[in-house]
Formats: structure tokens, C-alpha cells, sequence
């Protein structure tokens, strides 16, 4: 399996008090199958890597959509919006057999997070400008 983010490897080794070997089993286990197990959980490192990578990328994305509705006195939530993502959301997850409940409980975080950074933004636009509010 190829690494899912191209610098995922790296990131994953480029935090210094990470030690991927970190296990409480190592007296519980053969030296066959904890090997096995840290290479999967290198796969997992590399995934949790990507992931991470992801969202920041996914908050800039957001942000600037905070900063569009400030901008233009905009709320800071779109119900209609959210709804159909997690609906959306739900099916992709359906496909991808992941838990669908599992997957909307993440977006409704995701969602609330940006949420709050929206009504943050906003609220520093009206600080920062109190006769445009």
C-alpha cells in the first residue's frame, strides 16, 4: 500500500518523541507477531499522518468561507448545507463500509469546529470594524 499523503512517512518520523515502536505488549506477544503488528500500525501512522494533513487543508478551505460570509454578514452556519453533507457523507461511508453513524458523528465535530471559527471571524470583523455590523 502506497503511502497516502506523499510527506505522510516523513511527518510521521519528523516528531521527535515519536516512538512507533511504543507497545505494552511486547511481553505478550512473539517476536513474528508484534512485527506484524508494527508494520500495520506504520500504516495506520502514515494514515492518522494523512489524515491530519487533510483537514488542515479542509479548515484553510473553510476559513476562507468564514472570512466570504463575514465579509458579506452571512451567518455562520448553513443547516441546509449540513444536512446534505451528512447525508452525503452517510452514503460515501455506506460505500466504503465504514460505520455511516460513525462517519456522521465526525462530520457533526468537524462542522461544529468550523462553525465556531466562523462566528470567531465574525465577531473579529466586528470588532475590527464596528460600523460595518
Amino acid at each position: 500500500m502506497s503511502a497516502p499523503h506523499p510527506h505522510a512517512s516523513a511527518d510521521v518520523r519528523a516528531h521527535h518523541d515519536f516512538d512507533p515502536a511504543a507497545s505494552s505488549l511486547r511481553s505478550d506477544a512473539e517476536p513474528a507477531v508484534l512485527a506484524e503488528l508494527q508494520s500495520i500500525r506504520g500504516t495506520i501512522d502514515n494514515i492518522d499522518a494523512a489524515l491530519v494533513h487533510l483537514l488542515a487543508e479542509r479548515f484553510k478551505a473553510t476559513q476562507r468561507v468564514g472570512v466570504l460570509k463575514a465579509t458579506h454578514g452571512l451567518p455562520a452556519g448553513d443547516p441546509d448545507r449540513e444536512s446534505a453533507q451528512i447525508g452525503r457523507l452517510r452514503a460515501l461511508a455506506t460505500s466504503a463500509q465504514l460505520d455511516p453513524e460513525f462517519a456522521e458523528k465526525f462530520l457533526n465535530f468537524i462542522i461544529s469546529e468550523v462553525i465556531r471559527h466562523h462566528v470567531a471571524i465574525s465577531e473579529d470583523r466586528r470588532r475590527q470594524d464596528p460600523d460595518e455590523s
